[in-house]
């Protein structure tokens, strides 16, 4: 029977290249029965087959070398249930994690379709449900770079702030809205998703009936439409009945291409 395996026999036996070989040897995690002092070569015997399987066993369970050697150092029952167990744990951390990213990405594609296929310049009445917003309170003129404001929502947690990135959007105080004043806004805020874990300010809006109105654009184009609405308010008997919100569905996160942007403006309303 052979007694020595060099380090090319041990990679083509365990399928496993021979840097990782070399590291497992630099780590001290498997080391080489003996080296030929001549020519360096690494030399195994059958005796570290059973360390070499009970290696990749547990990093085919993404278990860490440091924990794995940990193991083999003081290899006992306990200590390999202990190590299974935190294994497991992370595991389902990695999952909830995982689960959580799935729903963000489909959320963001469900807001890109929506804008894309978004019927625009025209005015529906509908009442949304409430909704949770990020939301800095703050006067910000139409000329400011909101980016710092932005940053500023981020909160006690800002590490996390590009977690819950999505639909950002700045509001007009119902003063403001009144005196056609659409050059400052109020606040910014972001809405908030039911996987976004925020420690920051947040406000519920509260359901309300709303007046929408999409169009392609920026910011600066908005007076127009607001003026649409409020024609549209007159002749229905409505009148505002708080805060306008100004919602950057589509904008330069997304594309460079101006033309494209997509901006919803939406004006809680009651009868007169």
């Amino acid at each position: 029977m052979k007694d020595l395996f060099t380090i090319g026999e041990i990679s083509r036996l365990y399928g496993i290249n021979y840097r990782t070989l070399r590291y497992y040897d630099e780590v001290g995690l498997l080391k080489p029965e003996c080296i030929n002092p001549e020519n360096n070569y690494r030399y195994y015997t059958t005796k570290q087959f059973e360390r070499l399987n009970t290696i990749l066993y547990l990093r085919e369970l993404d278990i860490p070398v440091s924990k794995i050697k940990e193991f083999l150092d003081n290899k006992d029952i306990d200590c390999m249930v202990k190590m299974l167990a935190e294994q497991k744990e992370e595991v389902q951390n990695k999952k909830r994690r995982l689960e959580l990213i799935e729903n963000k990405i489909q959320n963001r594609l469900n807001n890109i379709d929506d804008a894309i296929n978004s019927d625009l310049e025209v005015i529906r009445e509908k009442t949304f449900e409430k909704r949770k917003i990020a939301v800095l309170k703050k006067s910000i003129s139409l000329s400011e770079d909101i980016e710092y404001p932005l940053r500023e929502v981020g909160g006690k947690n800002p590490k996390n702030f590009v977690i819950f990135l999505g639909k950002v959007g700045v509001s007009v105080s119902l003063k403001d809205l009144k005196k056609e004043n659409y050059g400052v806004y109020s606040g910014i805020f972001i809405f908030l998703e039911n996987e976004d874990k925020y420690e920051g300010n947040i406000e519920v809006l509260p359901e309300s009936k709303y007046l929408t109105l999409r169009f392609r654009g920026t910011h600066n184009d908005t007076p127009e439409y607001y003026r649409k609405m409020f024609k549209y308010m007159k002749e229905k008997g409505f009148e505002p009945n708080g805060d306008a919100l100004e919602i950057s569905l589509m904008d330069y996160c997304l594309t460079n291409d101006l033309s494209k942007y997509v901006i919803e403006l939406q004006i809680p309303y009651k009868k007169r």
